[in-house]
């Protein structure tokens, strides 16, 4: 018999059918057994009128009349006539997968990985993810964007500083790929428009709910463009798009975390962060500290200030200081202590950074050199701007802090299968 998956029950309405699937729960009332089957489309209640020996997170095949139900989920059950265990639980589950929500805190969540991802409301978040990871490559395909795949094993650190991973390559020692910037500016060059989703890698020893050390990023460069509003003015147009697909695909998973709707501006505003600095500490009284661009209580506040004064979750915070940005960033020639840099809030979370870059190989030279950054193991990226680069600028965006965000999850960790912190390197 061939398998029926549950989201097509209805059409073997009144035969017998096949599923394959997870018994995701059981009660036994003696004479009668009912069972919950869950296979990767959805669940179904299952009706034996015999006792059965069997498990919750046994893996089975069953076979029943499948019969028209209103009061069951789905609209359907199946009266249950066979059941093989294909693969059997060996040991008991240290918590309860078939409860709505698992109410674990996120060390017990991460510990018990492998069996938490399982679990409904868990599994919506990947989901969503997945819609998420589409709806960025069809914004990207349909604005002409080329999808490329740049290397992770560096032989120079992309951003510079010390944040950064040693890994051992034969006789030689390579870096971790911090982002997929130089290779990105290169390709600008070949294809003019390119976009990359990859594996991004922080030596960053933090302990909080948005940072980890190895995440997603979505990526994109673009040539021709006047200046850092053509790459503002294209992301939005991307964030909308994405967030449209998201909604209209994702609505049952959305429903799980009791989100409705998504809305995206046409147009997100646009703050000088020089301006938002002022008009946080006159409207919140708090001053983001002077050894910083802006820090998490500042994004906060902005965000909030975003959602007052223009009703949008999101809000561009451009020109950031010189000090604070990579050596690759265009200096803005109205001030020099600024550049055309910007970063994307979400919620108050940054989720994206961008900027138009310097595409001059002089220039490029000459704030390298102020910024003290050596050309060593840089120069197949330095000599491809001797061959000319037209005006460009990206983005660089983290997925997981998009579904943090937008799920209003308690932390990035939550968003991402298997996170890589401080201090957890397993599973």
């Amino acid at each position: 018999m061939e398998r029926t998956l549950i989201n097509q029950i209805s059409t073997q309405e009144g035969k017998t059918a096949q599923i394959k699937g997870r018994v995701f729960n059981i009660r036994n009332l003696g004479n009668i057994v009912f069972l919950v089957i869950q296979d990767y489309t959805g669940t179904i209640q299952t009706v034996f009128e015999k006792g059965i020996e069997i498990k919750i997170g046994d893996f089975v095949v069953l076979e029943g009349k499948v019969k028209k139900d209103e009061r069951a989920k789905g609209g359907y059950e199946i009266q249950g006539e066979k059941i093989e265990i294909v693969s059997s639980v060996i040991e008991e589950l240290p918590f309860d997968l078939a409860k709505n929500d698992l109410n674990l805190n996120l060390v017990t969540l991460l510990d018990n990985r492998t069996l938490a991802l399982r679990h409904p409301k868990v599994q919506a978040i990947f989901r969503l993810y997945d819609i998420l990871l589409k709806s960025y490559e069809t914004a990207l395909r349909e604005n002409n964007f080329i999808e490329i795949k740049t290397p992770k094993l560096l032989g120079a650190a992309t951003e510079g500083g010390a944040n950064f991973f040693k890994v051992k390559y034969f006789e030689k020692e390579a870096t971790l790929a911090q982002s997929p910037q130089l290779y990105k500016q290169i390709m600008v060059g070949v294809f003019e428009r390119v976009f990359e989703i990859g594996s991004v890698f922080r030596a960053e020893p933090h302990f909080t709910t948005r940072h980890v050390n190895e995440y997603i990023g979505l990526d994109a460069e673009m040539g021709f463009i006047k200046d850092y509003k053509d790459v503002t003015k294209t992301l939005n147009q991307v964030i909308k798009k994405m967030f449209e697909i998201i909604e209209k695909e994702g609505k049952e998973y959305l429903k799980e975390y009791c989100i409705d709707s998504l809305q995206v501006p046409d147009e997100i505003p646009h703050i000088k962060l020089s301006e938002l600095k002022k008009i946080i500490k006159e409207e919140y009284n708090y001053e983001i500290p002077k050894d910083t661009d802006i820090d998490p209580k500042g994004e906060e506040l902005a965000g909030q200030y975003a959602k007052e004064k223009f009703n949008s979750d999101f809000l561009f915070i451009t020109h950031y200081p010189w000090e604070y940005r990579p050596f690759y960033t265009m200096i803005n020639s109205e001030n020099p202590e600024e550049t055309l840099g910007f970063d994307l809030l979400y919620k108050g979370l940054e989720i994206a950074t961008g900027g138009q870059r310097i595409h001059s190989y002089n220039e490029l030279i000459t704030n390298m050199k102020k910024k003290k950054i050596k050309p060593n193991g840089l120069e197949f990226y330095l000599n491809t701007f001797k061959y000319a680069i037209p005006p460009h600028g990206g983005w660089g965006m983290g997925s997981e802090r998009i579904i943090k965000q937008l799920l209003n999850l308690s932390s990035i960790k939550e968003a991402i299968l298997f996170p890589r912190d401080v201090k957890r390197l397993c599973p």
